[in-house]
């Protein structure tokens, strides 16, 4: 496994930051990981849920391709290390 440089952990830090604040503040947050098809990302909400979508630029909108259970979403938080916020 590569080692984290310190610009890496500063982002990573700085990312984790904005992603608290924006679920703190009520809105969602869209996650990245390589593993996920091209095109799809991790949309995390407020409450705790954690959906799969795409973007649709007709509708300049998300659309839900999946929508996680409890053990799906425990599963991807341990796998990106989220940590709760709410």
């Amino acid at each position: 496994m590569k080692k984290i440089t310190a610009i890496e952990k500063r982002a990573r830090k700085a990312t984790m930051q904005l992603r608290r604040d924006t679920l703190l503040n009520g809105n969602s947050f869209m996650v990245y990981d390589t593993q996920l098809p091209n095109g799809q990302y991790y949309m995390e909400y407020p409450d705790g849920e954690i959906k799969i979508v795409t973007i649709s630029h007709k509708k300049n909108d998300f659309i839900v391709q999946q929508e996680l259970n409890e053990d799906e979403v425990h599963a991807i938080r341990r796998k990106l290390d989220l940590q709760p916020v709410f």
